[in-house]
């Protein structure tokens, strides 16, 4: 009897572990699509913004998207591999190669917002072409085509 009743204890304790494990997993997958969600959005409004020379808008979302790509590496803790994500392991296998994409991507866009604040078609056009390099740089490098499961 009292083996049958620790047994089921320490059943029900390591499942309460590993299902508070798997929510935090799930909570750290979901912040960080959101966040990159967050950049997609932000992309299109800088799209939209540059056709209509809207450059206080283009400025805004590139400063919103330097703020992002300021927290990206901290958006994927070791050990945040499971779960609905397009993470590759290259992430936590290259740490500094993904921090380093991470801050081409803040520079990219740091620079489109000068270039929006400055008003200057040519440097715009240039910049939003980087800011795009840099967004893909990462994607191909760390990033999966289809979600792992």
């Amino acid at each position: 009897m009292v083996k049958t009743f620790l047994a089921g204890a320490l059943f029900s304790f390591v499942s309460l572990v590993v299902s508070a494990q798997a929510f935090a997993q799930a909570e750290v997958i979901e912040k960080r699509q959101d966040a990159m969600k967050g950049n997609s959005a932000n992309a299109k409004a800088i799209k939209a913004g540059v056709e209509s020379k809207d450059y206080a808008t283009v400025e805004a979302k590139a400063k919103d998207i330097m703020g992002t790509a300021d927290k990206i590496p901290s958006l994927f803790p070791k050990g945040s591999t499971t779960g609905k994500t397009k993470a590759k392991p290259e992430i936590w296998e290259k740490p500094d190669d993904f921090a380093k994409a991470a801050k081409n991507l803040s520079k990219a866009a740091s620079e489109l917002a000068a270039a929006a604040k400055s008003g200057d078609d040519a440097a715009v056009g240039t910049k939003v072409k980087a800011l795009g390099d840099a967004c893909g740089a990462c994607h191909k490098q760390f990033r999966a085509e289809k979600y792992a499961e």
